[in-house]
């Protein structure tokens, strides 16, 4: 396609998707959740049908030289296939929030103000590997009542395209906008140009994949973006606190899983348990071949530890986020100088303290200026899906509309409603 072929395409595309989003605003519950089972039910009668797209995706990665781990995510398993099929049934089983009303209070004038949750209208979601993304887009955007245009990565291309023709069979069956759900089928990376450009096709832009793509959506886009662009998530020992649960959260947070953002990338350990904690977490590490690279107090407790595999750390390795059987440790002095370190360094992700005091806590919980944060608890639990969202389209950091794991509520907005009698102003 040249450059106009392709700013038509997507104009099309958004003028569809903007006369789709005023069907499934006004869309009742029953016709969401009818969509979000029949996806459900296809998934999993076209399982196999599924497989010769998938096999094209992967065949065309190994032969490009992909990594291993990025073939892996492309692909489309039994499992997986049944995972996602579970989660558009999990949605359809949530609750609908749009049409809530909260906060409905009367005012001496006699209305009644409260508000109502809406859709955002049409949001854009470009994403990069894991094809199983198009169904949980796809689903987020069915109960929320938007409509979407999804644009997945090139490597996964034949696999969004037979999902996405699930999804369009399912909103068909349930009597919804086939356009509410679009997936953009061109590889040429110029579309993402022309969709982030494009403030009268889309709300709001959604980009999901690796700093790089994030970084050049947040530049270059004219429509607002929900993104986080670092992990570089912290686990804190605070000096009172258990040790065996200190030990278990903090490596758990670290090698449960190296490469989501919600892993732990940076450990802070106060200096009055350090010398306790330290030999045994470096321990644990030394025998799963996670790197440290310390400040000079932490590698003198740890220098004995057989195996262990130190490094000196450099000021960059505090803003770092590794996605690798690589963390960062520093001992400190205090909570004062924890919560300062993880405010200059931290990405604002998730950050924790493992901690028996209560107002240390509590402390930490006001302080800390994170989307997450919490106490006693993995990292790892800032997802979607483990805060009860049902799934989750992305991680924000931002501060404005949605923060954290976005969920339903995340792809819904607020407006006022005044519900009156005849009252007029004096």
């Amino acid at each position: 396609m040249t450059s106009t072929d392709l700013q038509a395409t997507i104009a099309h595309m958004g003028a569809a998707a903007r006369a789709a989003s005023t069907k499934m605003a006004a869309a009742p519950t029953a016709a969401k959740n009818k969509a979000l089972t029949a996806l459900a039910r296809l998934l999993r009668s076209e399982s196999a049908a599924l497989q010769p797209a998938n096999a094209k995706d992967i065949g065309a990665a190994q032969a490009a030289g992909l990594s291993a781990p990025m073939v892996d995510r492309l692909k489309l398993t039994p499992k997986i296939i049944e995972t996602v099929a579970e989660g558009c049934e999990q949605i359809a089983a949530m609750p609908d929030p749009i049409g809530e009303i909260t906060n409905l209070r009367q005012r001496p004038s006699g209305i009644n103000v409260g508000q109502m949750r809406v859709p955002l209208g049409v949001f854009g979601m470009i994403y990069e590997s894991r094809p199983n993304v198009t169904i949980e887009a796809a689903s987020l955007a069915i109960k929320s009542g938007n409509a979407c245009i999804l644009r997945g990565g090139s490597e996964a291309i034949h696999s969004n395209l037979a999902l996405w023709k699930l999804v369009q069979a399912a909103l068909v069956e349930a009597g919804l906008p086939a356009d509410a759900v679009q997936l953009v089928e061109t590889t040429d990376r110029a579309a993402v140009g022309h969709l982030i450009a494009s403030p009268e096709a889309v709300d709001v832009i959604i980009p999901r994949g690796g700093k790089g793509l994030i970084e050049r959506i947040s530049r270059e886009a004219r429509v607002p973006v929900i993104k986080h662009l670092d992990g570089n998530c912290h686990v804190y020992v605070d000096a009172r606190v258990d040790l065996e649960l200190a030990l278990r959260v903090t490596d758990n947070a670290k090698t449960q899983k190296y490469s989501p953002c919600n892993a732990a990338e940076s450990l802070l350990v106060h200096a009055a348990i350090a010398p306790v904690f330290l030999p045994k977490i470096g321990a644990i590490w030394a025998a799963k071949s996670v790197e440290m690279r310390c400040d000079a107090r932490g590698q003198a407790l740890l220098k004995d530890v057989p195996n262990a595999k130190l490094v000196a750390a450099t000021e960059q390795d505090w803003s770092e986020e590794y996605l690798a059987p690589i963390v960062s440790v520093k001992v400190v002095d205090d909570l004062d100088e924890a919560i300062a370190h993880i405010n200059r360094y931290g990405s604002h992700h998730t950050d924790a303290i493992l901690t028996d005091h209560h107002p240390n806590a509590m402390r930490f919980l006001r302080e800390v200026d994170s989307a997450s944060v919490m106490v006693n608890a993995s990292t790892r639990f800032a997802d979607g899906f483990e805060y009860g969202l049902g799934a989750e389209i992305g991680i924000s950091t931002d501060k404005f509309h949605a923060r954290g794991p976005v969920g339903l509520d995340g792809l819904t907005s607020l407006k006022w409603i005044v519900l009156g009698q005849g009252e007029v102003r004096l």
